[in-house]
């Protein structure tokens, strides 16, 4: 498993930010970036190439919302949910599921800030 994930939110209440700045915040092919809190969910970018791995988050939802290319999230059990720009899904809590972007894609994630992102 090779991801480059910060937990820590990089913007504060009333500081703008740009979605192509974000993108630009690392050369990983695999990388999650926290933009913001607000409230108790973070606000995160992911800029994805390749498959993650299988995992679940016990105690947390989690929203995947397309900005730029394609995503599967493959689901055990269920047929693979297939995203493309201006779409999403929430995979609920406790939910077996393994993102992939095989030609890379820009999601926008929101979760409660106690998720541990690579899943429990």
């Amino acid at each position: 498993m090779d991801y480059d994930i910060t937990m820590q939110p990089i913007y504060s209440a009333l500081q703008k930010f740009s979605i192509a700045e974000a993108k630009q915040l690392s050369d990983h092919h695999w990388f999650n970036r926290t933009l913001c809190h607000v409230n108790d969910a973070a606000v995160r970018i992911g800029v994805l190439e390749g498959e993650f791995h299988w995992h679940s988050h016990e105690a947390e939802d989690e929203l995947f919302f397309v900005l730029e290319g394609r995503l599967e999230i493959a689901i055990e059990g269920q047929e693979t949910v297939v995203l493309e720009p201006m779409q999403g899904v929430v995979v609920p809590r406790g939910v077996r599921h393994r993102p992939s972007a095989l030609d890379g894609c820009t999601v926008l994630m929101v979760e409660q800030n106690t998720v541990v992102p690579t899943g429990s």
